[in-house]
């Protein structure tokens, strides 16, 4: 006769008691489909967590497979939306009774959206890292949702000294001598004309937002576009000459130091009234070896800290 296998969690004694905050599991593999409105169920290969706590101090530890086969379940038999990312917390907790009754999970993937050209009506994939994390705290369920949106941003001082650059070569050129409209636009149309450009950097902007817990669905685009719409410059994806310069006008008309874009977007997260948020500008330096990076809270207690 086989004898039955040996459960060490359940029968062996801690070597130490005590209780743990989170216990669990880090960089899962789980593609899954994901729903969001406006979108079409899209399939996505993310990298999961996934723990529970341990309240009861002389348990030896947690049932990890269990975490694990609840994942796979919500994986290839369901679609991942707010339901079924509930339905797996629960199952965290009811398959540890007595052990546990905080759970959470976190999914780290990219969405891939079509984002259309400035002008020439082409479209391109353009790829949006993404964070989801779900917690379930004494029956209490919140959902937080994180993303990365990269845009163009141009110096307003270095514009500033730009221009002066570029009045100086006028006066240069044309002090004591009798303008000319042809001769003038040909001149601004030259090298010799626009003698200095501002730099301008790739520039991320960092967002994390608490989602209201009786949400039925999530609407990341909404998100994505409320955000590029405030920055006025996201990177593009198909670009044809058109698109081209329309970005170089937005971005000249669209001057901002790193201050300028976190009150922009914390003014936009404002009026959208999200219980809580977080964010974290990023301009990376085209003149400097450093980083430039301005970080902003809701500022509500026992909330996100910058």
């Amino acid at each position: 006769m086989q004898s039955t296998m040996p459960d060490i969690a359940d029968t062996a004694p801690a070597l130490q008691t005590g209780k743990l905050n989170w216990v669990g599991m880090s960089e899962i593999e789980l593609p899954f489909i994901f729903e969001s409105r406006g979108l079409t169920p899209v399939n996505v290969n993310s990298k999961a967590s996934a723990f529970v706590n341990l309240h009861k101090e002389d348990a030896k530890g947690i049932h990890m497979s269990r975490l694990f086969l609840a994942l796979d379940t919500l994986s290839t038999e369901q679609q991942v939306n707010p339901k079924t990312i509930a339905q797996a917390l629960d199952k965290f907790i009811s398959s540890h009774e007595d052990l546990s009754n905080q759970a959470k999970v976190e999914f780290k993937f990219e969405l891939p959206l079509r984002r259309k050209s400035l002008l020439s009506g082409k479209a391109g994939w353009k790829s949006y890292p993404l964070v989801l994390e779900a917690k379930i705290d004494r029956g209490q369920l919140s959902f937080e949702l994180s993303v990365d949106v990269t845009y163009s941003s141009t110096c307003p001082c270095s514009a500033a000294l730009a221009r002066q650059l570029i009045q100086n070569a006028f006066v240069e050129k044309f002090d004591k001598h009798a303008l000319n409209h042809q001769e003038v636009l040909n001149w601004l149309g030259s090298t010799e004309g626009i003698v200095a450009t501002p730099h301008s950097q790739r520039s991320i902007a960092n967002v994390k937002v608490k989602l209201d817990e009786q949400i039925t669905e999530f609407d990341v685009v909404n998100l994505i576009d409320t955000l590029e719409n405030e920055l006025k410059t996201p990177v593009q994806a198909a670009v044809k000459r058109e698109d081209e310069q329309e970005f170089a006008r937005l971005n000249g008309q669209n001057l901002m130091f790193c201050e300028d874009a976190a009150r922009k977007i914390k003014s936009r997260l404002e009026d959208a009234q999200y219980t809580d948020y977080w964010l974290r500008i990023n301009h990376y330096e085209s003149l400097h070896a450093h980083d430039a990076v301005a970080i902003a809270v809701k500022g509500i207690e026992d909330g996100y800290q910058p």
